[in-house]
């Protein structure tokens, strides 16, 4: 294989672009960082810019884990930030009315509600989307809106605060030197994809956002799919709002998780899965999810003005996802850089009028 053959191949794989662009803003960051890409021992923990990027990009990693499943059946999940902020206040909520608020057992408890009230969530949007047959964008903004007035309620519209060791461990605690978040995050991301990659489950979701009449035809519980990942969806949306009210020991119903679904949206897209369903890359969310996380490290480091930093994000989330495009590489870039099928074809048959009558049709209906 050539040089140049290697070079083209390496183009063309899914990872290689939203990879480029993490490694241009991690560099962008050096001239106003001069030690950022250097990592400490204090107290043994290790700290330093990249750490800080994966711990406070774990929450958006799980939740564009889960969105990443529910955007390969073509559907979208908009309640994923109230999940979130539902998840978080209940644990919080029942920590703080126990007498001991760091027993262990009361932790776990408070955990598994949380969960249950997210799984819940979760089946309720597959419900409606896969046996009431509304269009998940509108059956997600139920709970988007009204899980909000939930969270508050929990909360009775304030910031609740607690005190409890074991809780704080799982956003704000340290394992092995490293942020403990960075373990559940590494747990859920393995699970994932040997789930999807090494069993049956990955290609049933692929095949049901492919086609999801065509699926049920052949035999595969289309609905059952759907309703399996938007649960699952919810899952890491609340292990998500167990990690941010536990990063900072108190729960907030009107700011926690908000607007984090359009982040995981969008480092689903920068990952290379498309909206429309069908195949999807669990490797390329998460980079996609670190891509964001770095832009809004980047955005700090450089000193943009907080009332244009939304402006300066979607900038380069644009770009980003123009170099996903083979179509905008191969105008800009040349057909080297392009799809692989961006080169002229060669000349068709003469015929190709009867070669088409001839070819025989097979029609789904």
């Amino acid at each position: 294989m050539t040089p140049s053959s290697r070079w083209r191949a390496l183009t063309h794989h899914h990872l290689f672009w939203p990879v480029a662009v993490l490694v241009f803003l991690l560099l962008v960051n050096v001239p106003f960082t001069p030690g950022f890409f250097s990592v400490r021992m204090t107290d043994g923990h290790l700290y330093g810019s990249l750490v800080s990027i994966v711990l406070f990009g774990s929450p958006l990693i799980l939740v564009a884990v889960g969105m990443t499943l529910v955007i390969a059946t073509g559907g979208i999940d908009l309640s994923v930030g109230a999940v979130v902020a539902i998840t978080g206040a209940l644990a919080c909520s029942y920590i703080s009315d126990q007498a001991d608020q760091s027993a262990l057992s009361r932790v776990l408890l408070a955990m598994g509600l949380g969960l249950l009230a997210a799984a819940v969530c979760g089946l309720w949007n597959g419900f409606l989307v896969a046996r009431m047959g509304i269009q998940p964008i509108i059956a997600t903004l139920i709970i988007m809106v009204a899980g909000r007035g939930v969270a508050q309620l929990i909360t009775d519209g304030q910031i609740i605060t607690i005190n409890s060791e074991p809780y704080k461990l799982i956003g704000g605690g340290y394992w092995l030197t490293l942020p403990f978040s960075i373990f559940v995050v590494a747990v859920v991301v393995a699970v994932t994809v040997a789930l999807t990659r090494r069993t049956a489950l990955g290609l049933l979701v692929e095949s049901v956002g492919g086609n999801a009449e065509a699926s049920r035809l052949v035999g595969i519980r289309s609905r059952r799919i759907k309703i399996m990942v938007y649960a699952f969806c919810a899952l890491c949306a609340g292990i998500a709002g167990l990690m941010i009210s536990s990063n900072t020991s108190a729960a907030d119903g009107n700011n926690a998780g908000l607007w984090i679904e359009l982040d995981a949206i969008l480092a689903v897209v920068i990952g290379g899965t498309s909206l429309l369903g069908g195949r999807f890359s669990i490797g390329g969310t998460v980079v996609g999810a670190l891509v964001i996380q770095t832009l809004t490290t980047t955005i700090y480091t450089i000193g943009v003005p907080t009332q244009t930093n939304l402006v300066f994000k979607a900038a380069v989330v644009i770009v980003a996802c123009l170099l996903q495009s083979p179509k905008f590489r191969a105008k800009v870039f040349g057909a080297k850089f392009g799809a692989k099928g961006s080169a002229k074809p060669a000349a068709a048959p003469a015929d190709t009028t009867a070669a088409t009558e001839a070819a025989p049709k097979m029609e789904v209906s």
